[in-house]
């Protein structure tokens, strides 16, 4: 049994009815969509293009006073996206929280940002997560983010990855057991949760090699309240606020690593931690204690809220989709039974063809970062739009991942889109690009899907769950989508083979 939001329709009938198409369309059933679809439509200009410019200025909706459209986005998500984009094209105006934003999206104005025009565009993240996440790789640019990237791929090699694979499979294994008790068949699971409490232990075991214990429920808190507060409507820290709770967030995050950090010093171990601290690169850089604990807290937010996000989805469409579940699941247990009580290694795990098939297209419908945010340097343009020096830019990449001209019905879930007969995914460079692209393209991709799999690979091993036709995920944006009900799904645990 699986509780939770109900799809809607779409009257005009162009899309086929699938558990996708609130991503593609808004819909209209609920009073609140109902509500945010009756606010009229309030045009603006970003800015005139100098004289003798052939440039045009970006136009867009205003939206709210204030607001402007951020509250439908944060219910529509990429509907919200596709519908501006459908309005006004590759290059958009959109207000939030009382900010000119420009929206890029669509493959060709994508490729003027991070191709030829790359060098005019600065990262953007300081306006969401700076104050909670300053000083993270993702928050450096130019030669600054190459140089500490540079540092920290030593941190990310493959003998290290294995490492952090032996470390995390008993962890993945032992947690994913428990989630239906010995004495019983079947329990209700709310996904989202359980799939969070888990992503920190793997991080504490991989990521730092201790084990989380009684403050594991503070540090969740912590997390997360730093990565919701970027998108506070009250950004100041007032009382009950979440920017406030943010902040602290932080405080408790810094105070945790910089704790550790002298023991890490000392020896070095397999773990990210260890790796950090000891990390050199070719010409010597190292790291210094206050970035090594920056980076610790950007990287472990990230892996862990992404990865949260993407095992939910992929769970979810298993369920929906119970041919593939059985699919991935005898692909898991072949592997069990080649190699009997030995762990799987990256080799093992890349051989899990459907398994790799099923997570692409979990990632192309629900990317956990949908969307990119960049700055202008300087004055310039993207699709013969004037763009003026220092307008922020939120690169909406997630409109590529649902365009029918990339994608052959974007609606469906259809993981033999991304095999080597059909390779939609090459349809443009930039068609899928849910780890980013260019210099800032997602340092821990691989690791991430490896422990994707990991999870789902024991998920499917130890369980079986169906997911009602008439069911569809709630998800709520923020600064990576959430399941709004949890995620509850039914898990039956599997006869013994």
């Amino acid at each position: 049994m699986v509780l939770g939001d109900h799809t809607v329709g779409r009257e005009s009938g162009m899309w086929t009815e699938s558990e996708n198409v609130a991503l593609i369309e808004a819909p209209h059933t609920h009073p609140i969509d109902r509500a945010l679809g009756l606010l009229p439509e309030r045009r603006r200009v970003l800015a005139t293009p100098p004289p003798g410019s052939r440039t045009v200025a970006v136009h867009g909706d205003g939206g709210l006073p204030y607001f402007g459209r951020v509250l439908h986005f944060m219910r529509w998500g990429p509907a919200e996206l596709m519908q501006r984009y459908r309005r006004y094209g590759p290059v958009s105006l959109h207000t939030s929280l009382g900010v000119d934003r420009v929206l890029v999206a669509g493959p060709e104005a994508l490729e003027e940002v991070l191709g030829h025009r790359r060098r005019d565009f600065g990262q953007g993240w300081d306006y969401f997560i700076g104050p909670f996440f300053r000083r993270g790789l993702l928050l450096l640019e130019f030669d600054e983010h190459k140089f500490h990237r540079r540092i920290m791929q030593q941190a990310f090699t493959r003998p290290r990855l294995d490492a952090h694979l032996a470390a995390l499979i008993p962890v993945v294994r032992t947690s994913v057991a428990r989630w239906v008790p010995p004495d019983r068949t079947d329990r209700t699971v709310r996904l989202y949760p359980t799939m969070k409490e888990l992503t920190l232990d793997i991080a504490g075991e991989s990521f730092m090699a201790v084990d989380v214990g009684a403050q594991r429920r503070q540090l969740i808190e912590a997390f997360i309240d730093c990565t919701h507060a970027g998108l506070s409507i009250i950004r100041h820290p007032v009382p009950g606020g979440n920017w406030r709770a943010g902040l602290r967030g932080r405080k408790v995050l810094e105070e945790y690593f910089t704790t550790m950090l002298p023991e890490k010093r000392k020896t070095e171990s397999p773990d990210l931690f260890s790796g950090l601290c000891h990390a050199r690169s070719e010409d010597g850089g190292v790291f210094g204690d206050a970035d090594v604990v920056n980076h610790m807290i950007f990287l472990i937010m990230a892996a862990h809220d992404t990865t949260t996000t993407t095992a939910t989805a992929v769970a979810y469409y298993l369920g929906k989709h119970p041919q593939w579940q059985q699919r991935v699941r005898a692909e898991v247990l072949d592997m069990d039974h080649r190699l009997g009580d030995a762990l799987p290694t990256i080799a093992d795990l890349e051989q899990l063809r459907d398994l790799d098939l099923v997570i692409k297209e979990s990632l192309r419908l629900m990317p956990p970062v949908p969307g990119l945010s960049r700055r202008a340097v300087r004055d310039t343009e993207v699709a013969g739009h004037f763009i003026p020096a220092g307008a922020p830019v939120d690169l909406g990449y997630q409109i590529d991942h649902l365009l029918p001209e990339l994608w052959t019905r974007p609606e469906q879930f259809d993981p033999e889109r991304f095999g080597e007969r059909r390779r939609e995914d090459k349809s443009h460079r930039l068609a899928w690009m849910p780890f980013g692209a260019g210099a800032h393209k997602c340092i821990g991709m691989h690791f991430g899907t490896f422990e994707v799999k990991v999870v789902i690979a024991s998920l499917v091993r130890e369980y079986e769950w169906r997911i009602p036709g008439e069911y569809r995920m709630p998800w709520g944006f923020s600064s990576i989508p959430f399941p709004r009900d949890g995620a509850p799904v039914m898990l039956r645990r599997r006869a013994a083979d």
